[in-house]
C-alpha cells in the first residue's frame, strides 16, 4: 500500500478506534493536529462564535478522546450555547478522565445548579474546595446552592398551604441561579395558573415545550390553563397528551377526570334548565360546584347559572348570594352583575341595583345597559317618595274599585274620632296616617296624577295641585246631602268596629253611602 494511502488509512483507524495502541509517531501527529483544532476552537470562543468553537473542540476530541481539557473546553462552549445537559455530560467525562481537573468539577457543579440539582452541585463545589481551598468563586457558588435548597423547601411548604404567591416568589428567586430548571419553571407555571394568571402560566409552559415538546409537566400546565379558562375540550386533549408522555402523571390524570366530570354535570344542569326542571337544574349545578374548587372561571359560571335557576324558583336572596360568589371569583363577569341587579330590582333594593348597573354600563356602554341603569335610577327615585300603594295596602296594579275599597278601609281605620280615647301620642300618629291615606287616595284616584306618579315624576314639581284636606276627602268619598262626619252630635250615624269589618250604621235623618 503506498505511504499516502496507508497514512490516511491509519488516521481513519485513529478516528474510529481511539483506544488502539498506535506507534508514538502517529500519536504525536494526532496530538499536534488535535491541539491545532483546540487552538482554533479557542479563537472562535473568544470571538463568541460558539457554534464554530464547538465544531473544532469536537474535532479535537475525535482525535484525542481521552484528553480531559478538550471535554472541558467543549463543556464551556455548550454552556454558552445554553445546552446545559450536554455540557454536564462533557464535564462529567472530563472529571472521569482527570479527577483533579478543577475546572471540570466547577463546570459540572454549575451545570447541576443551572438545571436545578442543588445537592449534586454542592458535592461538585465541595470537590473544588478540596482542590482549591482559597477559591472565592466556589464559596459564592456554595451559597447559591444553599439558597436554592432553602427556596425549594419553602416552596414545598407554601404549596401545601395553598400559598401560591409565595411559591411563585420562591421559584423566581431559585431560577435566578437555576435558569434552566424545567422543574422550577413548571411549578411556577402551575401556581400562576392556580392564581388565575393564565397568560403568564401559558408563556412559561410554552417556553419549555419549545425546548422539549415531550415534557409531560409542561403539557399538563397548558391543559390546566385551558381548563381554568373554561376551554374544557382543549384542556382534556393536553391532559391526554401529558399522560401519553408520562403515564404516571397523577396531577394530569386527576385534572382530566375533573374536567370530564365538570363538563358532564354542567351540561346536565343546562339541559334540565332548558326543559323547565328548575329544581333538578339547581341540584345539578350545586353538585358541579363541588367537583373542583380551584376552577374559578367555570365555578363563576355555575354560580351564575344557579342564581338564574334560583330566581326562577323565587329564591331571590339565594340568587343574590350566588351572584356575589360568582363576582368574587371573576370580577369581570358582566352576566353575574346583570343577574344580581335584576334580583335587587325584584326585591326593591334599588340602590344596590343602581350600583351594579353602573358597573355594567362603565364596562359596556350599550343602549340596553343604559336603559337598565335609567330604569333602576327611576325606581330608586320613586322608592324615596311616599309609597301611596303601600299606604293604602294595595298592589301597584290595583283597579279603581280596589283603590276605593282600600281607602274606605284605611280611612275608617285611622279616623281621629275613632281614637279619641287614646293617648295623645297615639292620636297624633293616627291623625298622621289618616292624612297620608287621604293624600294617597287623592293621587291614585286621579288618572292623570296616578300616571305621573307611576312614571316617577315629582307631582309638586309638575305644578299639580297637591293641597287637600283629609276630612273633606273623607266627607266627599262617603257623600250624602250633608256629607258624613264624626264631628258634632247633629248626625246620629255611627261606626260599628268589629274584629274584621267596619260597619256604618245610618241614622233616620240622613242617607249614608257606603
Amino acid at each position: 500500500m503506498p505511504f499516502f494511502f496507508s497514512f490516511f488509512f491509519i488516521r481513519g483507524l485513529a478516528y474510529s478506534k481511539c483506544d488502539m495502541h498506535m506507534p508514538a509517531v502517529f500519536s504525536d501527529l494526532y496530538h499536534l493536529e488535535a491541539e491545532g483544532f483546540k487552538e482554533q476552537g479557542n479563537v472562535y470562543y473568544v470571538k463568541k462564535d460558539y457554534a464554530e468553537a464547538f465544531n473544532f473542540y469536537t474535532k479535537a476530541i475525535d482525535l484525542c478522546p481521552k484528553n480531559a481539557s478538550y471535554y472541558g473546553n467543549r463543556a464551556a462552549t455548550l454552556m454558552m450555547l445554553s445546552r446545559y445537559r450536554e455540557a454536564l455530560e462533557d464535564s462529567q467525562q472530563a472529571v472521569r478522565l482527570d479527577d483533579t481537573f478543577m475546572k471540570g468539577h466547577m463546570r459540572e457543579g454549575k451545570c447541576h445548579l443551572l438545571l436545578g440539582n442543588a445537592m449534586a452541585a454542592t458535592r461538585c463545589f465541595q470537590k473544588v474546595q478540596e482542590l482549591e481551598p482559597e477559591s472565592s468563586q466556589v464559596q459564592q457558588e456554595l451559597k447559591n446552592a444553599e439558597s436554592i435548597l432553602e427556596f425549594e423547601r419553602l416552596a414545598e411548604i407554601s404549596f401545601e398551604k395553598r400559598d401560591f404567591r409565595m411559591v411563585v416568589f420562591c421559584m423566581d428567586r431559585a431560577l435566578e441561579s437555576a435558569s434552566a430548571c424545567h422543574r422550577f419553571k413548571v411549578l411556577k407555571a402551575e401556581c400562576l395558573a392556580l392564581l388565575g394568571r393564565y397568560p403568564e402560566a401559558q408563556s412559561v409552559a410554552s417556553d419549555i415545550l419549545r425546548m422539549d415538546s415531550t415534557n409531560g409537566d409542561a403539557l399538563y400546565v397548558r391543559g390546566l390553563c385551558l381548563y381554568y379558562e373554561d376551554c374544557i375540550d382543549k384542556a382534556v386533549q393536553f391532559f391526554v397528551q401529558a399522560l401519553r408522555m408520562a403515564p404516571d402523571h397523577e396531577k394530569a390524570r386527576l385534572a382530566c377526570r375533573n374536567a370530564k366530570a365538570l363538563k358532564a354535570k354542567k351540561e346536565e344542569g343546562n339541559k334540565a334548565f332548558k326543559e323547565g326542571s328548575f329544581e333538578e337544574a339547581y341540584d345539578l349545578y350545586s353538585e358541579a360546584l363541588t367537583i373542583d374548587p380551584n376552577n374559578i372561571k367555570t365555578n363563576a359560571k355555575l354560580y351564575c347559572n344557579r342564581a338564574t335557576v334560583g330566581s326562577k324558583l323565587n329564591k331571590l336572596e339565594q340568587a343574590i348570594e350566588d351572584c356575589t360568589k360568582a363576582i368574587k371569583l371573576d370580577e369581570t363577569y358582566i352576566k353575574a352583575y346583570l343577574r344580581r341587579a335584576q334580583c335587587y330590582m325584584d326585591t326593591e333594593q334599588y340602590e344596590e341595583a343602581v350600583r351594579d348597573y353602573e358597573k355594567v354600563y362603565q364596562t359596556e356602554k350599550t343602549k340596553e345597559h343604559k336603559n337598565l341603569l335609567k330604569n333602576a335610577q327611576l325606581e330608586l327615585k320613586k322608592s324615596k317618595r311616599k309609597d301611596y300603594y303601600k299606604v293604602l295596602g294595595v298592589d301597584k296594579n290595583a283597579t279603581e274599585d280596589e283603590i276605593k275599597k282600600a281607602y274606605r278601609k284605611r280611612a275608617l281605620m285611622h279616623h281621629p274620632d275613632r281614637h279619641s280615647g287614646a293617648s295623645a301620642e297615639v292620636q297624633k300618629e293616627e291623625e298622621k296616617k289618616f292624612k297620608e291615606v287621604g293624600e294617597a287616595f287623592t293621587v291614585l284616584s286621579d288618572p292623570k296624577k296616578k300616571s305621573r306618579y307611576d312614571s316617577g315624576h315629582d307631582l309638586e314639581d309638575d305644578d299639580m295641585n297637591m293641597d287637600f284636606d283629609a276630612n273633606n276627602i273623607f266627607k266627599a268619598f262617603f257623600g250624602g246631602p250633608g256629607g258624613f262626619s264624626f264631628e258634632g252630635n247633629s248626625c246620629k250615624a255611627a261606626l260599628l268596629f268589629t274584629s274584621h269589618n267596619y260597619l256604618l250604621i245610618p241614622c233616620s235623618d240622613c242617607t249614608i253611602n257606603h
